[in-house]
């Protein structure tokens, strides 16, 4: 079981990386949210790993934190769930979001995952809710009372990111415009983050 791999990032797109370590390049699968995490090219970095083996492939998923590998390995104890479809999962959600909403049993913020349908996203949280209300105790997650601000954030920055944008500049953008306008809703919050992003 490859655990870790520390080398030098030497090939990088959404979905996809590789990594090179003592001479070796290894190709490894990762969310987008490890992406966007990732330094640029050539430049040093280190990925948590899971080995995936099945019949005669051998393929590797990385994390740039420990928390979404955790949830990777969660996620693919559930019937129906495969690496392939938890990497999307994480791909849609941040991990701490993804434990906040499978604990409260939050239906609604399931579905919005690209790939996750009603019958998956009830299921998960029969699997799962008891295993990650263990989880949310050990990991730093936002108060209960700004998660649909952080909900906001997160919906805006996927779009944005949708749009060609780079997911800093969208983040930013997000939180000043939710920053100075705490009530706006979320169409009118996109619509002024795409006006910000367009002046810059």
């Amino acid at each position: 079981m490859i655990a870790q791999i520390r080398g030098q990032l030497i090939q990088k797109s959404p979905g996809l990386v590789i990594v090179e370590a003592n001479g070796v390049g290894f190709q490894v699968y990762v969310s987008l949210n490890t992406f966007y995490d990732l330094p640029e090219v050539e430049q040093p970095v280190r990925v948590y790993t899971y080995t995936h083996v099945r019949e005669d492939v051998l393929q590797l998923y990385g994390f740039s934190t420990l928390l979404e590998k955790e949830i990777f390995q969660i996620l693919i104890g559930v019937s129906g769930i495969g690496p392939k479809l938890a990497l999307n999962i994480l791909s849609g959600i941040s991990a701490p979001l993804l434990i906040r909403s499978l604990g409260s049993g939050d239906v609604n913020r399931l579905l919005s995952i690209p790939g996750v349908g009603r019958k998956m996203a009830e299921r998960m949280i029969l699997d799962l809710q008891e295993k990650v209300q263990k989880l949310e105790s050990r990991v730093s997650l936002p108060p209960k009372s700004h998660l649909p601000r952080d909900e906001m954030t997160e919906d805006i920055v996927s779009a944005l990111v949708n749009l060609g944008y780079k997911k800093g500049q969208a983040e930013s953008a997000a939180e000043d415009i939710l920053q100075q306008r705490p009530e706006i809703k979320l169409e009118e919050a996109l619509k002024e983050s795409l006006r910000v992003l367009a002046k810059s």
